[in-house]
């Protein structure tokens, strides 16, 4: 039976600089989605790394959570298969669904053309297999493809982590590591598009497996834990590796036929950006201390970390400098200030700002009135 009890989970709690992490990986999508075609500097590689972040934290929460509910249920006949499936997936449904499907729905309402025209894969959380399949980008909707492929990872690992044994768990998640690896250089060696290696399901688990592997530590070898993140010389070093991996990368694209998407790009950049995702996240769980722990535990942080799924979700629909056309609502309601205000036209972080006060007042709005009263249900279905 689910339990009717208003209380939060005590037993896992809340880490308090993992809403930092949340903000800081949506913000790294944001510049890049915003800036690339209007700065001078090789940023294109931080929306990726704020993806591969995203993906490492949930890899962690998500076995975090089925462990802990795992190992209570472990006494139960059938050890409670039913009730850890049901609570899991109820939980999982009032999170993310509600704002999803409300959005795929106003924007075919308002006529959004990718939206109308792939609605059927949008609703199935298969934007990833749209775009694998067909080999091409979806516009304002290409973002999607990570929310598509959490869910797919959601709807594998709790079974996987349900059946196989404690002492398992270790050679799994390094199994996921290396079998994503490969995967990702046997697509680049047969030379098929390099965004089907990017966001297919089986190419991300690298991040996954590493946030399990985290979770695993976190769970049932504390001490393990507290001595491996206990200093932050491995963030700092796994930074210095994702960095490096990047300066190869645009070496290579300028002394080679294969250009900016190479074998760094295609096949190391995911494992390097989930590395130090897995050092950055581990840290976090621990705490830092001095700057970092401002960073991430000032309130404006804070926050934005607590509407990161709105801020990801809303921010591709009011621009993207990649797909937004000049006759969309933002981009006039811009040269309507800036007819008034010319000034603003003399730097784009004006314009940058714009449309980051109005994605975080569409995330507030959000926020308020449809997540949080939706999100107080999840109390009633605990374990």
């Amino acid at each position: 039976m689910i339990t009717q009890q208003m209380t939060a989970r005590p037993v896992l709690g809340h880490l308090r600089q993992l809403d930092g992490i949340r903000f800081l990986a949506v913000g790294l999508v944001l510049f890049d989605h915003w800036t690339m075609e209007h700065i001078d500097l090789p940023v294109g590689a931080l929306g990726a790394l704020g993806v591969t972040i995203f993906f490492v934290l949930s890899g962690f929460l998500i076995t975090r959570i089925l462990l802990s509910s795992k190992d209570k249920l472990s006494k139960q006949p059938s050890g409670g298969l039913g009730k850890y499936l049901k609570v899991f997936y109820i939980r999982r449904t009032i999170r993310i669904f509600p704002v999803y499907y409300l959005t795929l729905f106003v924007l075919y309402l308002v006529n959004e053309p990718p939206v109308r025209r792939t609605f059927g894969w949008l609703s199935l959380y298969a934007t990833n297999l749209y775009i694998a399949y067909h080999a091409t980008w979806m516009g304002t909707v290409d973002h999607l493809w990570s929310l598509a492929v959490e869910e797919q990872v959601y709807l594998f690992l709790p079974l996987l982590l349900f059946f196989i044994p404690r002492r398992y768990i270790v050679l799994t998640s390094l199994l996921m590591i290396a079998g994503s690896v490969i995967l990702r250089y046997a697509l680049y060696r047969a030379r098929l598009p390099w965004f089907i290696g990017y966001v297919s399901t089986p190419t991300c688990l690298d991040a996954f497996g590493l946030g399990m592997l985290m979770a695993y530590l976190w769970l049932y070898k504390r001490t393990q834990f507290e001595g491996l993140f206990q200093s932050s010389l491995w963030v700092w070093l796994g930074l210095l590796g994702f960095i490096s991996v990047c300066l190869l990368n645009y070496w290579i694209a300028l002394n080679s036929s294969r250009g900016y998407h190479n074998i760094m790009s295609d096949v190391w950049e995911r494992l390097a950006a989930s590395i130090f995702g897995f050092f950055l996240i581990g840290r976090a769980v621990i705490g830092f201390d001095g700057a970092m722990k401002w960073v991430l535990e000032n309130p404006v942080s804070q926050y934005m970390g607590r509407i990161s799924y709105g801020l990801y979700l809303y921010h591709n629909f009011v621009f993207n400098v990649y797909h937004t056309q000049p006759t969309h609502f933002t981009v006039r309601a811009w040269r309507r200030i800036t007819d008034v205000l010319p000034f603003l036209n003399s730097s784009y972080s004006f314009q940058f700002s714009f449309y980051l006060a109005l994605t975080v007042a569409i995330a507030t709005l959000s926020w308020y009135l449809i997540e949080k009263p939706i999100n107080n249900l999840k109390d009633r279905f605990t374990i």
